[in-house]
């Protein structure tokens, strides 16, 4: 939104520069007879003295303070068009003026007393009244209201009459649009838009207070905004000494915020300058109005240097640091500052007679534009910051989210290992007691029984007690070794059974580990399978085969027994054996499969992870 009324403004101002015009019969008046007196009509009575205009009290009557009449004699343009009425433009009179034809009050600009109405930037277009013009030898009165050179802080509000234009009035009205455009209206557009910069900067100087840059451009920004006004501001409550009073100390307040955002947005700081800035804001006034009315502009002139010097030193300290620590804006900065720097010198040329004062308020209408160029850069530079915070915190959203996560996961294997240590005590517990109490009863029983059944059942329990009890506490062994041991005793108890058995392991050495309770659930799983071999199959020969393949370990066991009847297919589960090999299958993450059919034996397929 504000750069699309900064594109607005930039093509007005365009649209208001002057374009070349055909010649128009238009009458320029630079001599004039000029009497001082304050009468309420042209003192014919008093002595009068020729003058060039433009007149600058200034130079001409720096001491005078009131009023001065100027006379010209004019005849009716004999070229004007018919129905085109005669107008006079004045384009500068300081403070006020009156217009008199042929001793007739056809303008006035505003009060023509204390306090008077101030147009010094503002011009007047004075439609003469055909009724009252001759022919030839109209005369023609201003009546100029001013104040002297020593009244005023600024040499442009010194009393003063620029040259008198007379002709068409459509032709005098576009150099009279023109100039409004110029010396006012410009100057109020930048101004607002200075002012909204402004508010939107104080606004998040106040959110953000650290950094106080913000807050100082705000107010710097609203201050320079304020002080514009007095171009436009005709009819103020307050006579001129109070008016010019207000006007240095406002210079003096704005120079104040503008030396505290430069030292700022440098990210420098000085306690000392603040109470030295703060007690110039206070000294201004009093200095002023202990000299008195009639030495304001001297006085003024030394402030003015003084603050001018101020600001001065503190865009050239803030380049000294941005060049220092390379920021990225040095160089716009560099080319803004140097022509803020450029303006404030030439107006102090100005105000000193150096140099002519331009045809347009230069200094007025350019400085609110540079600070609207500082304040968009500052705006730039701060959504550049949001855009990198919002993308830090994006980052840290996902950085914390992944730490969560993360923690969530540590503190489930904390859990795990938790209950896996419990598990493991109870296991320990649980294989003391089988072995102290359980171990030592069977033992007793195998040494002293004397029925010989009631002893193999008890020395068979005693070595399923032993195998769970290792099941519990003991360690892993090598897949070599269980397969050693599973071969022996399978061959063991096939050989006794009458069933021929062919046992292939892995050719190459085989180095995994086999879990303790892994070893202890093949086995049992192993045990099962040969035991319905040896009671249901009727097998007479069986067939081993083991592999390791990827980290699995495979078992295959096939039989040429009779296999499992029909009306027993699709139930294979409902049989405790069979089920609960398939249930230590499950517990070790792995599988077991039957596949049998009446006539064709049986193959058991059992898959665990190693």
């Amino acid at each position: 939104m504000i750069r699309r009324l900064v594109l607005a403004f930039a093509l007005t101002c365009l649209a208001a520069l002057p374009t070349p015009a055909a010649a128009a019969p238009v009458q320029v008046i630079a001599v004039a007879d000029s009497v001082n007196g304050d009468a309420e009509r042209y003192p014919q009575s008093s002595p009068a003295v020729t003058v060039t205009l433009p007149d600058d009290w200034a130079d001409t009557r720096p001491r005078h303070d009131g009023s001065v009449w100027y006379r010209v004699r004019l005849d009716r343009p004999a070229e004007l068009p018919a129905g085109e009425l005669l107008a006079l433009y004045i384009e500068r009179v300081c403070s006020n003026a009156e217009v008199f034809l042929n001793g007739h009050l056809v303008f006035s600009g505003g009060r023509m007393s204390e306090p008077f109405t101030r147009n010094c930037y503002t011009p007047q277009l004075v439609t003469l009244p055909a009724a009252l013009l001759k022919s030839e030898a109209n005369l023609l009165d201003v009546h100029v209201q001013g104040h002297a050179l020593g009244r005023v802080a600024a040499r442009q509000r010194a009393g003063g009459l620029s040259a008198l234009q007379v002709g068409p009035q459509s032709v005098l009205a576009e150099a009279y649009t023109r100039q409004i455009f110029w010396n006012v209206r410009a100057v109020q557009v930048a101004s607002i838009v200075l002012a909204v910069i402004g508010t939107l900067m104080a606004v998040l100087g106040w959110v953000h207070r650290r950094e106080a840059h913000f807050g100082y451009y705000g107010w710097l920004s609203i201050g320079l905004a304020l002080m514009s006004s007095r171009m436009w501001a005709l009819d103020l409550p307050f006579d001129n000494s109070v008016v010019e009073v207000l006007v240095c100390t406002g210079f003096a307040v704005v120079s104040g915020l503008g030396v505290q955002f430069f030292l700022s947005y440098a990210g420098l700081r000085s306690r000392d300058i603040e109470r030295a800035l703060l007690a110039q804001c206070v000294l201004v006034p009093i200095a002023l109005a202990l000299v008195g009315p009639g030495r304001v502009f001297a006085v003024a002139s030394l402030w003015y240097a003084l603050l001018a010097g101020e600001g001065l030193a503190a865009m050239a300290l803030y380049l000294h640091v941005a060049r220092r620590e390379r920021r990225a804006d040095f160089w716009p900065m560099v080319l803004i500052l140097s022509a803020i720097g450029s303006l404030v010198l030439i107006e102090m040329a100005v105000q000193h007679d150096m140099l002519a004062p331009p045809q347009w308020p230069l200094f007025h209408f350019t400085v609110p534009l540079l600070f609207i160029a500082i304040g968009l850069r500052l705006l730039q530079v701060y959504a550049r910051a949001v855009q990198a915070a919002e993308a830090s915190r994006s980052t840290m959203e996902a950085r914390v989210q992944e730490i969560t996560a993360e923690i969530e996961r540590n503190f489930a294997q904390l859990a795990e290992l938790r209950v896996e240590q419990v598990t493991e005590k109870e296991r320990k517990r649980i294989a003391g007691d089988l072995h102290d109490d359980l171990g030592a009863k069977l033992l007793t029983i195998v040494h002293t029984s004397e029925s010989e059944r009631i002893s193999t059942l008890a020395r068979e329990a005693l070595e399923e007690m032993r195998l769970s009890v290792r099941g519990l506490t003991g360690k892993p062994m090598k897949l070599a070794d269980a397969l050693a041991d599973w071969r022996a005793e399978t061959v063991s108890r096939l050989g006794q059974a009458n069933v021929d058995i062919d046992w292939r392991s892995p050719a190459e050495e085989v180095e995994q580990l086999l879990p303790a309770r892994s070893f202890v659930q093949t086995t049992r799983i192993l045990r099962e399978a040969v035991s319905n071999i040896i009671k249901h199959s009727g097998a007479s020969h069986c067939k081993v085969r083991c592999a390791v393949h990827q980290n699995q370990f495979g078992l295959n066991i096939q039989d040429n027994g009779k296999g499992i009847p029909m009306e027993l297919d699709g139930k294979l589960d409902r049989g405790h054996g069979m089920s609960s090999m398939k249930h230590r299958a499950k517990q070790m993450q792995g599988q077991c499969l039957v596949e049998s059919g009446p006539g064709y034996g049986t193959v058991i397929r059992l898959t665990l992870p190693l």
